[in-house]
């Protein structure tokens, strides 16, 4: 059986909940990602940040991403187990029309899944089927 652990991207970068949005924007264009999670100083996760998150919640509000912290866009997490089975963790991105969901093991995060994780996989033979790639993106895009 596919686990989360078994399709997720491993090693996720964290933003800190005390860093500004600037770094976490800076942090994106780096390592070329649209999403990070946000991680406590005990090193727990506490949230996820996206690129549109940025634009916004602070840009678009005239507020300074200098000034204004990870934390603030927190918001409320979703997230799965490392040792969740696949299906769990395509009924949670569809139920909650996201496309990355951070996984934990225990408390602590250990990789984030993506709609590309699940297409492709990251250990042979844990991609998705072409028919549950399809029926997932029918249930997430499809939907009146």
């Amino acid at each position: 059986m596919t686990r989360a652990r078994d399709v997720m991207h491993a090693g996720a970068f964290c933003i800190g909940e005390d860093e500004s949005l600037m770094d976490a924007a800076r942090m994106m264009r780096d390592h070329g990602v649209g999403a990070l999670p946000i991680c406590g100083q005990d090193q727990k996760l506490k949230g996820i940040i996206t690129d549109r998150d940025i634009v916004l919640r602070c840009l678009a509000e005239g507020k300074d991403p200098a000034q204004m912290k990870a934390r603030e866009l927190a918001g409320h997490l979703h997230c799965v187990r490392a040792d969740d089975d696949i299906e769990t963790v395509l009924r949670r991105m569809e139920r909650h029309q996201i496309r990355r969901i951070p996984v934990i093991d225990g408390e602590r995060l250990v990789g984030v899944i993506s709609e590309v994780d699940l297409a492709t996989g990251h250990r042979e033979g844990q991609r998705l089927t072409d028919q549950q790639i399809i029926e997932f993106m029918d249930r997430m895009y499809m939907k009146a």
